[in-house]
C-alpha cells in the first residue's frame, strides 16, 4: 500500500509516517506544500491513498481537494485536519473524499482508518461528524437575527445578493434589506467593511 502525506509541519508528517510504516506493508511519500504533492501524485502515483492537510500553503481549502481528485488514475484523496469544522468535513465527503482524518485522532485509529480508505472505503469518525458543535457568545452574533447572520456569512464569503438569496431560497429584496439592517446594527457602510467586522470578531 502506497500513501502520500502532505502537510506543512514537519513534526505531524514525521509522526504520520511513523504511525503507518511502523505498521508494515505500508510505503510512505511526503510533501510539505500542495504544489509538491501533486509534483508526486504526477511523477510518483499512482498511490493508494493521499492525505491532504486542509490549510497547507496552495491547498486553497476544499479547492485543492476538487483538483487533486480531478487527476484521477483512481487516486483515492482523503482530508486531514486539525481546525476543520464537522460542515468542512461533510462538504469534502460530498465533494468525492475518501474520508476526512481530525488530527487529534489516536495513531491505532488513524492507521485503521488509512487502511479502510485506501480499500475503498469513506472514512469519517462517528464521534466528530454527531458531536455538538459547542457554541461560543459572540457580542456581534447577539446583535442580529438568525437570518441577517446567514446572510452576513454569505458576504464574508464574497457572494452577491443574488447568489445569498438563492442560497437561502429567499428574494433578492429581502436579502438587500437584511443587509442594510445588518450594516446599521454592526456599524458597517459596506459589504468589505462588514465582513470585515465579521472575521475580526471571530464570527465565521
Amino acid at each position: 500500500m502506497r500513501v502520500l502525506i502532505a502537510d506543512d509541519h514537519d513534526l505531524l508528517r514525521d509522526t504520520l509516517v511513523m504511525f503507518l510504516e511502523n505498521e508494515g506493508g505500508i510505503e510512505t511519500a511526503t510533501a510539505g506544500t500542495y504544489d509538491a504533492a501533486c509534483a508526486l501524485m504526477k511523477s510518483d502515483g499512482p498511490f493508494d491513498l493521499i492525505l491532504l492537510d486542509y490549510n497547507m500553503p496552495g491547498m486553497n481549502k476544499l479547492e485543492g481537494l476538487k483538483r487533486a481528485l480531478a487527476y484521477g488514475d483512481g487516486q483515492r484523496v482523503a482530508l486531514i485536519s486539525g481546525e476543520a469544522t464537522k460542515k468542512i468535513a461533510e462538504d469534502a465527503l460530498e465533494a468525492g473524499a475518501a474520508g476526512f482524518i481530525p488530527k487529534s485522532l489516536p495513531a491505532k485509529s488513524l492507521v485503521n482508518a488509512v487502511r479502510f480508505m485506501a480499500m475503498g472505503e469513506q472514512y469519517a469518525p462517528i464521534d466528530f461528524m454527531t458531536a455538538l458543535e459547542e457554541e461560543k457568545p459572540n457580542a456581534l452574533a447577539d446583535k442580529l437575527t438568525g437570518r441577517e447572520l446567514q446572510v452576513l456569512r454569505g458576504l464574508t464569503e464574497g457572494k452577491s445578493n443574488k447568489e445569498i438569496a438563492r442560497d437561502l431560497d429567499i428574494k433578492e429584496p429581502t436579502v438587500k434589506l437584511h443587509v442594510k439592517t445588518l450594516y446599521r446594527k454592526i456599524g458597517a457602510t459596506n459589504r468589505t467593511q462588514a465582513a470585515l467586522t465579521a472575521r475580526d470578531s471571530g464570527l465565521f
